[in-house]
Order: structure tokens, then sequence, then C-alpha cells
């Protein structure tokens, strides 16, 4: 194939080729040479800090092998390198200990901590970064034991580089600090001198810095021996200054330190005591982010805090509601059952139902048990949310016209309820139509398949409690014609769950059995069931020890003191 070039370019080209080999053999020639000379003279003999210089190449070089990484050759460079008083070759040490700190995948043999703390104390602040770095990916990955690192020492390097005034040190010591502090047993150590530097950090305008700082006070509030300490030292108002810092993982940090502080009630005063409702506001504003972990937890910690009337009047004075039914619209189950827990200890106060039923709650409360992805948990907070402001609602019409009736119901045949939820279910059910209003509309709005799931719980032996709610339930149905059509072709069924409850020894059982026939005998075709069957054999026999009973308690209450104890008559008043 054709070159392109003329032949007098070829030429040339061909003729500069030619020398560039030639100028290049003599080069190479006589630069071995230089380098041979070189080698023979004595300046050049190898020293021991040379002869550690010789074995970077092969640090270098180490493949991610953990065989090779770790072996006694290694072991033994590593300790001439970090022993050097040349800044050099201790990085060289601290490199690669950070590429170890990634490739490692198990625990770090206790020999080669030993070079650690010489690089901790180098003069060079890059050194120490980059030592300390590894330090805290091989702690993350558990590659070291914590108290080890306690027991040689290492903290007091690790706490003087919060002073180092740079802000890559100081997170890399505060993350250090941060995984010691996960170890309860090195509490007193880290305690001792470390709290108040960790205060001031997390006060620094270096993000970076705060985060950190923040993530090892939250490692501190861990156990309660160290939380004391902390809120002694002050850390309470620090953690609620950060709940507004403009960085999310800091808020989170500190709401997550607040939320273990204040699990412990002897906290409570320290949080409270905090002026201006500063605290209330600072998590409603949270409850309010954008970023959905941070909203969940403010809610935690106001839901545990929540059990002070002085934060309940705080919370609805600073109108609570709007955050929480944010929080109750997210996809997040693990958050809805948070916000639901904190509306459940408000709704639980009647003072308060009033605000909570005026500003729309059950509309919402109706709406989270129409979802299909509802758990045990919600069924339950939501079920004891309706009972509580139903209960103390003055206005029967805003009951009435929320779908907390069709929510209960349709959470009634979900397929996937157990019994806990199928009992808070049925209980709250039971409770609503203790009104008028609410049992007629109940009795207007349940369907077939309604009903066939109560009778059929009704029968049920495995837990009597959510039997008892289903059989009260149908008791008190408003017997129209609509309401027989329904029930007729469940009526052996519930001859045979009647015969049971008058057969138990529980009197409530019993009661509730009488109040049913007596309901159901409106319609002539279950009279006729009845008539001459065991059932009504079994309501006369109750019916029979009802009168002895009630006979036995008239002879008792007709018997005077006297007749009781004749001495009686003889004293005088």
């Amino acid at each position: 194939m054709a070159s392109g070039l003329c032949d007098t370019c070829s030429r040339l080209l061909g003729e500069f080729a030619d020398l560039w080999r030639k100028t290049w053999g003599e080069l190479e020639h006589n630069m071995k040479e230089v380098f041979r000379e070189i080698r023979r003279c004595t300046c050049c003999k190898m020293t021991p800090e040379r002869r550690t210089d010789h074995d970077l190449p092969t640090l270098h070089l180490m493949c991610d092998n953990e065989t090779q990484l770790v072996n006694q050759e290694t072991l033994q460079a590593l300790n001439r390198l970090a022993a050097s008083e040349n800044s050099d070759l201790q990085m060289t040490a601290a490199v690669y200990y950070l590429h170890l700190s990634h490739h490692l995948k198990s625990p770090l043999p206790d020999a080669f901590m030993e070079p650690f703390m010489a690089l901790l104390l180098s003069t060079d602040l890059d050194v120490q970064k980059t030592i300390s770095l590894s330090l805290v990916n091989l702690l993350v990955k558990n590659n070291v034991c914590k108290e080890l690192v306690i027991g040689m020492g290492m903290l007091v390097p690790i706490l003087e580089l919060f002073q180092s005034g740079d802000p890559t040190a100081q997170c890399h010591s505060c993350a250090c600090v941060a995984m010691l502090a996960s170890s309860e047993s090195n509490g007193e150590a880290l305690m001792v001198d470390g709290i108040i530097p960790l205060l001031a950090l997390a006060k620094s305008y270096d993000p970076k810095v705060q985060r950190n700082a923040t993530w090892a006070l939250l490692h501190l509030t861990q156990s309660d021996w160290s939380t004391r300490i902390l809120c002694q030292a002050g850390a309470v108002p620090v953690l609620v200054l950060l709940l507004q810092s403009s960085d999310s993982e800091v808020q989170f940090y500190s709401c997550s330190a607040l939320c273990n502080i204040a699990a412990a009630e002897e906290h409570h005063t320290k949080l409270l005591s905090i002026g201006a409702q500063y605290l209330a506001k600072s998590l409603l504003t949270l409850m309010s982010s954008s970023v959905q972990k941070n909203s969940a937890q403010a809610c935690r910690c106001l839901q545990i805090l929540s059990k002070h009337v002085l934060i309940q009047e705080q919370l609805l004075e600073l109108d609570c509601v709007l955050p929480l039914k944010a929080l109750l619209k997210t996809s997040t189950p693990e958050w809805i059952e948070l916000g639901l827990a904190l509306l459940s200890t408000l709704s639980a106060h009647p003072h308060n139902s009033d605000i909570l039923v005026g500003e729309g709650l059950l509309e919402e409360i109706s709406e989270l048990l129409h979802h299909p992805r509802y758990t045990a948990v919600i069924i339950t907070h939501c079920c004891k949310i309706i009972t509580d402001l139903c209960s103390s609602c003055l206005d029967e019409q805003v009951v009435m016209e929320s779908l907390c009736l069709s929510g209960l119901l349709w959470a009634l045949l979900s397929p996937s309820q157990s019994d806990e939820p199928l009992l808070h279910v049925t209980s709250c059910l039971n409770h609503l139509m203790t009104c008028d209003a609410l049992k007629s509309k109940f009795s207007a709005t349940v369907k077939p398949e309604h009903v066939s799931e109560l009778v059929k719980l009704s029968g049920q032996i495995r837990n009597p409690q959510l039997s008892y709610n289903c059989a009260a339930i149908i008791s008190k149905l408003e017997m129209i014609e609509e309401m027989f059509q329904m029930l007729k072709p469940h009526y052996i069924t519930m001859s045979k769950y009647l015969l049971a409850f008058l057969k138990k020894k529980d009197v409530k059982f019993q009661q509730l059995g009488i109040a049913t026939i007596l309901n159901l005998k409106k319609d002539g075709d279950f009279s006729s069931l009845v008539a001459n069957s065991e059932l009504e054999a079994e309501l006369w026999k109750v019916h029979a020890q009802t009168e002895e009973t009630r006979q036995l308690l008239q002879m008792i209450e007709t018997l005077s003191p006297c007749s009781v104890n004749p001495e009686l008559s003889q004293h005088k008043y």
C-alpha cells in the first residue's frame, strides 16, 4: 500500500530513523557506564536508612493478597519506616496502612499495631492525617480491637489532633473517637479528656468537623454512664443548637443523640429547661425537613418527651398537626408509625381531642386504614386514636362524616390481618357502636361480607377476646329487614357460638349470649330455629341458675345484723 510520501521525503525519514537508533545506542551505553561508576563510589554505600528506602518499592508494589500484605517481612519494614525521622519514609508506612485498611478482610495481627503509635506521634501532620484515616477504616470494619487501641495509649495523640486546627485531621480524630466510644469499656478513658474538646469541635464552622464531632457525641449517648457525664458537661444545649445546622447529617446525629438522652427520664429536666419553647420549636422545624429520616427522628424525640403535659401544650400551640400530617403521607411505614405514636400520645388526653378533631385528624387516620400497605402497628395506633377522639368528641356529626367506619370495615376484611390488629379493629368498632347515631350508620353501611367475617370470628376459640368483640358488634346491630336477610345464612353457625357462650363460666359471655338471642328473636325464623333446641335448653339452665343466685342474694339482703350476730341486739347505741 502506498505511503502517500514522495521519494525524497521517504529517504529523509529513513535517514533520520537510522541516526536516532545510532544516537540512542551510544546514549544508553554511556548511561550504563556512568551508573556503574556511581555504584562503585563509597559515598553511595547503603546506610540503614537507605536500606529502609530500598524497602519502598517492595511496599508500594504489594498486591491485595492478605498473606503478602501482613507477612513478617512487611512488618519489619513498617517498623523501620515508622521509627525513621524522615517524614517521607513515615508517609510511606502511613500510606501502606491506608492501602491495608481498604483491602484487609480479616483481623489485623496485634503486632502490626505497634507502628501506629510512632506514626500518630509524627511531627508531620500529613502523616498523622493519613495514619488516623487508616485507623478509622480499620475500626469501622472491626479489623482491630478497640480495647487494644486504648490500651496502647493511642487515645492521647488522637485527642491532640482535635487541637491541630486542620479540619481533615479533626475529622479523622473525631471519627476515631466515635468508633472507640461504641465500646462501653472505653467510655471512662474517653470521658476524662475527650468530652470538652468534642463539644468545642461540635460548634466548629467546618461542616466536616462538626459532622464527625456530633457523630462521636452520638456514640457517647449509647451508655447511661457517659450520657450522664455528657449532660453534666453541658452537651444538651449544644445538641439542641445543632438541630438548626445546615448539614442534614449533623441534624440527624444531634437529634438521635437527644433521643438517647430523652430515653432516661432523669435528663428530662435539663431538656425541658431550655426556654422559649426552643427545643419543641427546633424539633418541629426538623419534622418539616425534606430529609425524611430527620423528620422521623425528630418525631421520635418528641414522642418520647410528649409524656410531659408541658411539651404537649407547646406542640399544640406551635401547630404540630401540620408536619404530622405530612409524615403520615410518606411511603415508609416505619415513619408513619412514628407519627401515629406521637398522635396517639396526644389524643390520649381529652383536652387535646377537640383540637385534633378540628384539624381534620380523623380523616387522615381513616385514609391510612384504607391503605393496602398498613402494618399491625399502624392499625393499632389508628384504632386507639379513633377511640380516644370519638370518646371525647362533642360533635357526633364530625365522626359521622369521617371515613372511620368504612376504614375499620376495610381493615376487618384484609386477608393479611392477624389476630392482634383484628382485636383492635373490632374493639374500636364495638366502642363506636355505643353511640346510637354511629350504630345506625354502621348497620346501614355493613355488607354481607362484613357480617360473614364477624360471624366467623365470633365462633373461633383461639382468641376469646376477639370472639367476644365480634359477637358484641353483632348483638348491637339494628334488626331491620335488610339485616335479617344478611344474618339468616349464619343462624346455625351463630347458634353454635351462642351455645358455647352460655356454657362459659365467664358471666360477661353469658350476658352477651342472652343479649344476642334477645335481639335475634325479633326474627321469627331465628325463634323457630331456637325452639326446643339445645340452645333453648341451655338458656333456661342459665335462667334457673341466675334465678337461684338472685334468690340467695335476696336472702342475704333480708338478713338483719341482729340475726347474723345476736350479741349485737344487746348492744345499746
